[in-house]
């Protein structure tokens, strides 16, 4: 087992220090821990909410509403249990030594894009061609 490496609690990865040194790969995994530990929080709180609100409604508007308002949370449920699958896969690629790392071109990811999104798997650049290649080719 890896020993801890230390973190100041104002720590935020640095454009002049080594790419991906242990502090930034710690950095990351830590928001990437937070992040899902948040997720599935509010997964639980969904499936509480989802148990106390299974009751019997009488009027057909308000079951409607509910009903509305269920499908909608279920469906959120279901893109942050996506989500969490990829933080998973971004926690693999820091054990790996591959995180930061673009799938396509092997080139660093800014450290400003993993910051805002630290499951990114391209760069900026890789991913704008992915989207546009994706949208000439999508059926419309």
């Amino acid at each position: 087992m890896k020993a801890e490496v230390f973190l100041p609690e104002d720590y935020r990865p640095a454009e002049d220090e080594p790419f991906m040194n242990e502090r930034q790969l710690e950095y990351f995994r830590r928001k990437l821990h937070a992040w899902k530990a948040e997720l599935l929080d509010n997964s639980r709180e969904t499936l509480e909410g989802l148990q106390d609100s299974a009751r019997n409604v009488p009027d057909i508007a308000d079951r409607a509403s509910e009903e509305t308002d269920r499908a909608l949370e279920l469906r959120t449920r279901d893109r942050q249990r996506k989500l969490v699958a990829k933080i998973d896969a971004a926690l693999r690629r820091i054990e790996n030594g591959e995180y930061g790392y673009c799938e396509v071109t092997g080139e660093p990811i800014s450290l400003k894009r993993l910051d805002a999104r630290p499951i990114a798997t391209m760069t900026l650049e890789a991913q704008e061609r992915h989207e546009r290649r994706e949208k000439v080719h999508r059926d419309d």
